[in-house]
């Protein structure tokens, strides 16, 4: 049943093509949690058999990264903040601890951001806090596109070197998620201690 259903994704992937690829990653990066996996191993693989570039796959995957993210940002910039402000205190968020995120989007947003897309779960979401905060757009673009585009070399080397072997493919995903949460949080004490050097 598992290789009926992988084989239903390459063959799906395939059909649609880069904008496939670039509207479901837009799914995956807005409000549905779309699993990424699930989209751009076969799209490794499909470049393994030649029927679809590497670059062309990674350009549509985080292109649709990017505009999944930009679409939440905006949302969180026009409803969330009113929201927020408006029956926040209901949950203890007021003026002030928006003015506090803000600040912190401000000096740490770019960290926040790039983190955010390598994590499951959070890569989703990590768009809502920067648009409430208004973290600076081209920033925001330039780092959610990093994170994204690291993420999705993965993915795409993945289904390239695994093929269809799908037991292969999940084992050695789930240890590239427990590495890429190594480096994350080895990046996060990196930069953690960068900034308390800088502010001594």
């Amino acid at each position: 049943m598992l290789h009926d259903a992988v084989t239903f994704l390459v063959e799906t992937i395939g059909a649609w093509g880069y904008v496939g690829i670039f509207c479901l990653m837009f799914l995956e990066s807005s409000f549905f949690p779309f699993p990424s996996e699930v989209v751009m191993i076969p799209a490794g693989y499909l470049a393994f058999k030649g029927e679809m570039s590497l670059a062309g796959a990674l350009l549509a995957g985080t292109g649709g990264s990017l505009a999944g993210a930009l679409f939440n940002y905006y949302l969180s910039v026009k409803l969330g903040r009113k929201l927020l402000l408006k029956y926040g205190r209901y949950v203890g968020f007021d003026e002030t601890k928006m003015t506090k995120l803000e600040v912190f989007f401000n000096k740490h947003g770019e960290i926040s951001t790039f983190n955010g897309r390598l994590i499951p779960g959070v890569r989703q979401y990590i768009s809502l806090p920067a648009g409430l905060a208004r973290m600076n757009l081209f920033r925001f673009c330039l780092y959610t596109s990093l994170g994204a585009s690291i993420w999705m070399i993965v993915l795409i080397t993945l289904g390239y070197f695994l093929g269809s072997n799908e037991t292969l493919v999940k084992e050695y995903l789930k240890l590239i998620i427990y590495i890429t949460l190594g480096f994350v949080a080895v990046l996060s004490v990196v930069y953690y201690l960068y900034q308390k050097k800088r502010a001594a």
